[in-house]
């Protein structure tokens, strides 16, 4: 039966969000939270960008020993040859790629300046997607941008010759939030019909509508006979008004009225790590949790009108929807208020093995040189991410001191 799989593009769409941005090393980060709260895939870079090559083979490198398993990662290029080859040449060992080329008239018209014919669009996808094959991509999605804008009958068409060209599936972008759940659900389900072929939901959020329409469309794929893969960001970060969020996209298909059954998850998820990762993505990016927000919000669990705070008391279930412990929520924070010791780029080694301690990692019993290899490193990420490391960013790089050196390396082209 078709179900549905969450492939979370924090990585790529979150981080060209304007005026924002991520380290290597808190891009990585987000990778191992999202592979334990079980997403599918992480569109997790663009390798055909030099100053990736080294996260996207570290990366890569954490997915062979285990450490990002099952968690697919997988890159995104325009779909041009040009590209795939620079890929491959860069990243020879890349698995999995999305391949982006423009579909709706204002588009081709608008960015290609009379250059490209609808034609040429699919021919340019064609030889990328077979160029994509040559080179031993396991999987490959074929993206039209500006899918809500385009033509459906020539949306169905670049979606079969993806098909046949050898794509697993076509991303379906929604890439101005123009849809609303009623058109993304008819389009999608055609789609899904007359070409064969599974289908991405990538949503925007410019009317308020991602995450309704995240799910309205994948239910019109799933009714289409196919699988549905829901493109997310965690909070919703995302280009202008943002994408749809990934919790809320979770706490839709597990709790919304009448979806279990037939439009379920086709993997597990574990919404336990949800405050976590909501957390860390908040730090990383400086941006506020929204208090409204689903499920992470601080007002998500609050209560202060009397009937209702009345209601709660009684059965919480007559004002919650669900639980915030299923949320990994409900820990005391502490927030300390004396001495603070930190370390920072410019920390020594007594402060270091003094904060590494309280981590229950003894640098200060390891070898001296070890030890300051370590604070070496991890210097060199507070330069990069201008923040205090967070614990597991710590313990990350006293674990694995030789990925996080990849991470740190950034050599500009002469």
């Amino acid at each position: 039966m078709p179900a549905i799989y969450l492939i979370d593009v924090t990585n790529r769409d979150g981080v060209q969000t304007a005026k924002l941005g991520l380290s290597k090393l808190e891009k990585t980060m987000l990778n191992i939270y999202l592979n334990e709260i079980g997403v599918f895939q992480s569109e997790f870079g663009f390798p055909t960008t030099h100053h990736e090559t080294n996260y996207i083979k570290a990366n890569l490198e954490l997915a062979e020993i285990g450490v990002l398993k099952p968690l697919r990662l997988e890159g995104w290029i325009r779909a041009i040859e040009a590209d795939v080859e620079t890929t491959f040449q860069l990243v020879p060992n890349i698995d999995h790629l999305n391949l982006s080329i423009s579909t709706s008239d204002q588009m081709i018209n608008g960015k290609f300046q009379g250059r490209k014919k609808p034609a040429d669009i699919i021919n340019d996808m064609i030889a990328a997607v077979t160029a994509a094959r040559a080179h031993g991509a396991e999987t490959i999605g074929a993206n039209a941008e500006d899918a809500s804008r385009t033509d459906l009958n020539y949306l169905v068409e670049f979606a079969h010759a993806a098909r046949e060209a050898g794509a697993d599936r076509v991303r379906y972008c929604d890439t101005l939030g123009y849809d609303n759940p009623f058109t993304i659900y008819e389009t999608v389900r055609t789609v899904a019909e007359k070409a064969g072929i599974p289908i991405e939901l990538h949503c925007h959020n410019d009317l308020g509508m991602a995450v309704a329409n995240s799910l309205a469309g994948a239910m019109g794929v799933i009714d289409g006979g196919q699988d549905a893969f829901i493109n997310t960001t965690v909070n919703g970060i995302g280009e202008r008004a943002g994408n749809a969020d990934l919790i809320a996209v979770v706490l839709a298909i597990k709790k919304s009225k009448e979806l279990g059954g037939t439009y379920e998850l086709g993997n597990s998820i574990d919404l336990s790590k949800a405050w976590k990762i909501a957390k860390f993505a908040s730090y990383a990016f400086d941006v506020p949790i929204p208090m409204n927000q689903p499920g992470v919000g601080a007002n998500a669990f609050a209560h202060e009108s009397g009937i209702h705070a009345d209601g709660v008391l009684k059965d919480p279930e007559n004002y919650e929807l669900y639980d915030y412990e299923e949320l990994g929520r409900g820990e005391a924070e502490l927030v300390e208020t004396g001495r603070e010791i930190c370390t920072g780029e410019y920390g020594g080694i007594s402060g270091f093995s003094h904060i590494m301690g309280q981590l229950e990692v003894p640098v200060k019993w390891q070898n001296r040189d070890k030890a300051n290899e370590i604070l070496e490193l991890v210097r060199y990420a507070n330069v990069e991410s201008q923040k205090p490391l967070v614990e597991d960013q710590l313990l990350f790089i006293a674990k694995y001191p030789g990925i996080a050196r990849k991470l740190l390396t950034l050599t500009p082209l002469a």
